[in-house]
């Protein structure tokens, strides 16, 4: 039986996700979830859940697009509408592989070509219209598409201008999306546009992990019956949804609450004001479904909770989350600005009311410096800065991102071919055009064989593996450059996050090399070991090359498209053989020479300082057959600054 049918009622634990849901659930306007959290903590059975709450949906009969028959949508492709039915509100699900098609729609190519009619296919957002649309693993979603689907649920309705068809429907629905952070983070753009986020994690508590796994396997072993068990708890949730549906236009949000949404929203210095309405919306969502007629200071920090942690962060690496002493700060300053004195007490809420978690995640900041020298940490890097866009020659069918040419299925048109990533429709037609006497054509429908097709060949951008290879040897340390180096990598590492690159991280010191991280799509993991490196000691140049072939090689074996670029981080020295007895430098050459072999392209970052320059790192960007950088020409700023003041000379 599939997950869908576990009962909401019956989740243990997961107390803010619930009051979010339900919240969302009673005023949709919020903005939906974002449902952050380690894997094997039932984030998707507890939103797949939520469905079989709402309310039954009245809806036209015959409508594609669920317009309701009390106010239908006038733009709607389906009207005029006749008749009406009544069905449950559906839970559409978005595959991550889905294509553009799939989910706004697409012109039905077989009646365009057989009958001579745009006829419009709807997609996953019409059928999600009134409903809920949940996005599993949403940080792995391709960017344009999460673009298109964002764009549809802040504005309630989808538009697709597309192959000569242009429609316009309605699409409002509950949106929410799960993630682990481990593969991967959103676009901090992209996580403003969901409403409410919730951290979630698995209980450490043995009773309550004892509870979880008691329920499930009950669950498993007769779901009807533990189904039917918890309907009558399940109904009771149905119900007081619909009750605070009802009692929300009559819920009355005072001054004194609305200046204190504003306070502490400014307290927390969030970008524009998406986040003051998300948290009075959330608030008087939140004062409906205790039975409360008015907002008080209480829904204004349950909402704060839940509408703040993914728009507090100032830095795509910083942790999401709220500091709780802050949010107290923030409501008694808000509270002693307006002349409240003590805080309003809280109405007490029905008993089965879900609370929200009361131990937010705290930032953690960089560690501090600890000096230089052999097993000390780098320290906190220098400041950040844009970097200049390192990419691969050649054109690539890697996943789409940001960084390298690629074919793709997004990105410029560039031509009609038999092969590619949609069909050409121009190309199609054109194809079979020349043959339609032959095969005795009669009317105005286009006689079509499979061998008319053409598809089209787009041009986009592509994401790819940058392992990174950072030299933390006693040479980089003692002449207090890693400071430098971690800031300049920090930096990279901001431009991989941007181009949606996956990233691993080698290192160098002492006596070998260290994979520090296995290739991932996390680029925080590569920050936070990146903050914790030491440094000091030999350096074992030949052994990091050759670890890092090894990387590359079994990463070409699970994903031979994705192409990669190797960032080597040294000022060229090398003291450590890869065999005893054998030339440090050598060895090193050698070793960059079978990468060059592989094909991999590489970068190699020059961290040589002094009046006196040796010319080590330029002997192995000629030996890797890579492209040389000064440490100082990273910015691309710095790039800018050059190419302006050749062009004025």
């Amino acid at each position: 039986m599939p997950e869908a049918g576990y009962p909401f009622s019956a989740v243990v634990g997961h107390d803010d996700l619930r009051t979010a849901l339900l919240l969302n659930a009673v005023h949709p306007g919020i903005g939906g979830v974002l449902v952050r959290g380690e894997k094997g903590t039932a984030k998707s059975t507890v939103v797949r859940a939520l469905a079989a709450l709402l309310p039954a949906i009245a809806v036209a009969a015959d409508c594609r697009f669920s317009c309701d028959p009390d106010a239908p949508d006038p733009r709607c492709p389906d009207a005029p509408h006749a008749g009406r039915t009544e069905r449950p509100a559906r839970l559409v699900e978005l595959p991550v592989g889905a294509g553009e098609d799939r989910l706004v729609g697409s012109l039905d190519l077989e009646r365009a070509l057989r009958e001579g009619v745009r006829a419009f296919q709807p997609g996953l957002l019409a059928a999600a219209h009134r409903g809920v649309l949940y996005v599993d693993e949403v940080n792995l979603l391709h960017d344009h598409l999460v673009d298109l689907l964002l764009d549809a649920a802040a504005m309630g309705r989808a538009h697709i201008e597309r192959e000569g068809v242009s429609v316009s429907h309605a699409s409002a629905f509950l949106l929410v999306g799960t993630m682990n952070p481990e593969e991967g983070e959103l676009r901090p753009q992209l996580l403003d546009r969901f409403g409410l986020t919730v951290e979630v994690r698995a209980a450490r508590d043995v009773d309550t992990r004892a509870e979880v796994i008691r329920r499930r396997l009950a669950y498993e072993a007769d779901p009807v019956g533990f189904a039917g068990a918890w309907a009558d708890a399940d109904a009771e949730l149905a119900a007081r949804i619909v009750a605070a549906r009802a009692a929300l236009p009559g819920v009355a949000l005072p001054d004194a609450e609305l200046r204190r949404i504003a306070a502490v929203c400014a307290a927390f210095d969030v970008d524009g004001m998406r986040a003051d309405l998300v948290v009075a919306r959330t608030a008087a969502a939140h004062a409906a479904w205790r039975g409360g007629d008015r907002v008080t200071e209480a829904d204004v920090e349950v909402a704060a909770r839940l509408a703040l942690p993914h728009r507090r962060r100032r830095d795509p690496f910083d942790e999401p989350g709220l500091d709780d002493k802050q949010l107290d700060q923030a409501l008694r300053d808000a509270a002693e600005a307006e002349g409240d004195g003590e805080p309003e007490p809280d109405p007490d809420p029905p008993a089965s009311a879900p609370t929200p978690d009361d131990s937010p995640q705290e930032t953690k900041a960089p560690p501090a410096p600890q000096g230089d020298g052999d097993g000390k940490r780098a320290g906190a890097p220098d400041a950040a800065f844009k970097a200049r866009r390192l990419e691969i020659a050649g054109v690539g069918e890697g996943a789409p991102g940001r960084r390298s040419r690629a074919r793709s299925g997004g990105g410029r048109t560039l031509r009609a071919a038999s092969r590619g990533t949609g069909v050409h429709l121009v190309g199609t037609v054109t194809a079979a055009a020349p043959h339609q006497r032959a095969r005795g054509r009669h009317g105005t429908a286009l006689e079509l064989r499979p061998d008319d097709v053409r598809r089209t060949v787009r041009e986009g951008r592509e994401s790819n593996l940058v392992l990174f290879v950072v030299d933390a040897s006693g040479s980089m340390a003692a002449r207090k450059r890693m400071t430098a180096v971690t800031g300049a990598v920090v930096s990279l590492l901001r431009d991989a996050y941007q181009r949606r690159d996956k990233v691993g991280l080698v290192t160098l010191r002492g006596s070998g090399a260290t994979l520090a991280l296995p290739p991932t799509s996390s680029v925080e993991a590569a920050v936070a070991r990146l903050r914790d490196l030491r440094t000091g000691g030999r350096t074992p140049l030949a052994d990091g090359l050759l670890t890092a072939r090894r990387t590359l090689a079994a990463e070409r074996l699970r994903d031979p498209r994705r192409r990669a670029l190797l960032v080597l981080v040294t000022d060229g020295r090398a003291t450590v053989p890869a065999r005893p007895g054998g030339d440090p430098l050598a060895d090193a050459e050698r070793a960059a020479a079978l990468l060059a072999g592989d094909g991999v392209a590489a970068v190699v970052v020059d961290c040589e300082g002094g009046p006196v320059r040796l010319g080590l790192a330029d002997r192995l960007t000629t030996a890797i057959g890579g492209t040389g950088v000064r440490l100082a020409d990273l910015s691309a700023d710095a790039v800018a600054g050059v190419v302006r003041a050749a062009r004025a000379a």
